[in-house]
């Protein structure tokens, strides 16, 4: 071979190897750096390409590797994160990942919040909790809604406003009984004499309407009864049965998780949470999982006043479900409560009660009233 030849060669080798790091470098960050990879899946990546940057705490810290479409109708989009070893101490098993934007026609990209102190470490191909993305084109249609609603609303204003505009007419020409009270001075003075009366009376009971609930006020300011409800985990009783339903489905329940009281609450007597990472696994049942209903259903022990166990019960079924809700991605209006105070079976020897987590299938509703003849 002439020189010419060898050395044409090697500019066209030297040339493909320069191409060919190009081509690595370009197409995969972190080439020098140890990273690790989580998992999450949404319903809807909204326009997020593989190579988006990943933010933890809004600093750059890895990059979106590949995007995964489910198998079936029903499952979610699972995507593939590659972060650098160094967030690996901040990321926690209960660290959320959002899809969010840069701006309203910005890029997207993954933003993952910090875990807790307590919470467990995160391993490798580990996947996370998300939160559902927020689409701009459904805030547009929702906004058009309003807009329709608005205007309709001024419609009717100004349909009420003109029967209103005739109706004054016609009081001001004497028309109608109201006419003849505004414009006869003498039936005016004879029907004020025969209020006189009735205003004094209803003075009187704004009076005592007043001072009833300046007691109550007082009663919900002493500090006795403040630690009452504090001491048991909740401050407001009225909060307790927002979301409870008057007895369970029918239905066979999907799945049903158990868990002793004394796992979850700091003492017999209080819904006070002491070991909430005990429900992970029935949490992350509910964001896998397509379901039509789920339930918690609390039982106390068998000792005791009964009205307190049912408000107690009904308050550590509140404190299940807002921790299930605010932990992960699920439909929460699917998440109802039943507190049944001393149930059928009020758990182990401990005394302190039992907590189900029963989920049923897609087509399950939630019951609105008691029916004849109680679930099995």
């Amino acid at each position: 071979m002439s020189r010419a030849a060898r050395l044409g060669a090697f500019i066209i080798a030297t040339l493909a190897i320069l191409a060919a790091g190009i081509f690595i470098i370009g197409s995969k960050q972190y080439l020098f750096t140890s990273t690790y990879r989580l998992k999450a899946q949404f319903t809807t990546v909204v326009g997020l390409d593989p190579g988006a940057e990943i933010r933890v705490g809004g600093v750059h810290a890895g990059t979106v590797r590949g995007i995964e479409l489910p198998h079936k109708p029903t499952d979610k989009i699972t995507i593939l994160m590659d972060l650098q070893r160094s967030t690996h101490d901040i990321i926690k098993q209960d660290s959320v990942a959002a899809i969010e934007t840069e701006g309203l026609l910005g890029n997207e990209y993954v933003s993952i919040s910090f875990g807790s102190a307590q919470a467990l470490n995160v391993k490798d191909d580990d996947t996370i909790a998300s939160l559902p993305p927020l689409v701009i084109a459904d805030l547009m249609k929702k906004a058009d809604g309003i807009l329709d609603s608005s205007q309709e609303a001024l419609d009717n204003v100004t349909v009420a406003t003109a029967n209103l505009g005739s109706i004054t007419g016609k009081i001001n020409q004497g028309q109608g009984t109201i006419g003849a009270l505004v414009n006869d001075k003498k039936i005016y003075t004879q029907l004020d004499e025969t209020t006189a009366g009735l205003r004094d009376t209803v003075s009187h009971a704004q009076a005592g309407v007043t001072s009833f609930q300046e007691n109550m006020d007082a009663m919900k300011s002493n500090f006795l009864l403040r630690g009452y409800f504090k001491k048991r985990g909740y401050e407001n009783s009225s909060e307790l049965v927002k979301d409870e339903i008057p007895q369970l489905p029918a239905a066979a329940p999907l799945k049903t998780f158990t868990f002793e009281s004394k796992q979850l609450f700091d003492k017999a007597d209080s819904a006070k949470p002491r070991n909430q990472k005990s429900l992970r696994a029935a949490g992350q049942f509910l964001a896998d999982t397509e379901f039509g209903l789920a339930v918690v259903v609390v039982s106390t022990g068998s000792t005791g006043d009964a009205q307190k166990d049912l408000v107690l019960a009904q308050a550590r079924a509140l404190v299940v479900r807002d921790y299930l809700v605010g932990n992960f991605s699920f439909d929460d209006a699917q998440l109802k409560t039943l507190g049944l105070g001393k149930g059928k079976n009020p758990g182990p020897a401990s005394g302190w009660g039992t907590v189900e987590i029963i989920i049923y299938p897609a087509d399950t509703e939630a019951p609105t009233q008691v029916s004849a003849v109680s679930p099995k």
